[in-house]
């Protein structure tokens, strides 16, 4: 995350370590420690090889890889800009630009710059006006908090964001503070391939790669909620996620694409105007 005295990402510096446990490291370069499967990704603002080679040192764990590079290339070669979906204007912390939403992508997944993000953002603002007054909802995999944001800013009354690394959630639960909706937004951080969240809610945002939303429409449970905003796929996976469906799905509202990210809402639309 962006701490005093940076204002915006240029350069980062990432080391990859073998081992945990780098959740407290002080040092005000830091932009964030990722820790998944038992590697960790330590990201700084500026070079920390000193400091590093000690941390590795006293865990004795080893460093494996060490990189630098723009920060438009870890965004994959996109530029962070700001934008407009119905009402809400989405801008970067650093752009001094007015909006509505100001969001911190951090180095997290789930950005909120992400195509697959803007598919079910636009999804749920053409939405969320068919849904119950004060709405709840659910965002799977919520990265920056976006999701989660928008629904609070257009009438949700509470909204959870689930997601399973513990960065996304510090940086999520920083963005809803910044944007003043953290009274309506719970963060939680769950294996959603060991756990579920409550499901029972107006609208389940997931944007998520295949294998795992193929595994949660595999999962009775997970069929409990009113509307369904579905993105993180390409086209190849589509016929493997179609054959994940139960037997008998919520209908399909819409399904379209942006550059070659797919969306797909499903839901009961008599059910959902209730």
């Amino acid at each position: 995350m962006l701490r005093p005295p940076y204002t915006k990402y240029s350069r980062i510096y990432t080391y990859h370590v073998d081992g945990g446990g780098f959740l407290r490291i002080d040092d005000p370069d830091l932009i964030g420690t990722w820790e998944e499967d038992g590697k960790t990704i330590l990201i700084f603002h500026s070079p920390k090889d000193q400091l590093v080679q000690e941390l590795c040192r006293q865990k004795s764990c080893r460093l494996f890889y060490q990189a630098d590079l723009d920060y438009d290339d870890w965004e994959m070669g996109r530029e962070v800009e700001t934008f407009t979906v119905g009402p809400l204007t989405i801008a970067p912390v650093w752009d001094p630009l007015q909006a509505d939403i100001k969001i911190d992508p951090s180095v997290v997944f789930g950005n909120g710059f992400h195509p697959s993000t803007r598919l079910c953002l636009e999804a749920l603002v053409s939405s969320h006006t068919k849904l119950p007054k004060g709405f709840t909802g659910l965002d799977l995999g919520c990265g920056t908090g976006l999701l989660a944001i928008a629904g609070a800013k257009l009438g949700a009354s509470s909204v959870m964001a689930v997601d399973h690394n513990r960065l996304a959630c510090e940086v999520a639960k920083q963005n809803a503070i910044s944007n003043n909706v953290a009274d309506k937004i719970r963060i939680a951080e769950i294996d959603l391939r060991e756990e579920l969240p409550p499901i029972q809610v107006d609208v389940l945002m997931a944007n998520l790669h295949h294998e795992l939303l193929a595994a949660l429409f595999r999962n009775q449970l997970f069929w409990q909620a009113r509307l369904y905003i579905l993105s993180g796929f390409i086209p190849g996976a589509e016929e493997k996620l179609l054959a994940s469906l139960p037997t008998s799905p919520p209908p399909f509202v819409e399904r379209r694409r942006l550059d070659k990210w797919c969306l797909w809402v499903l839901g009961d639309t008599h059910r959902i105007n209730r």
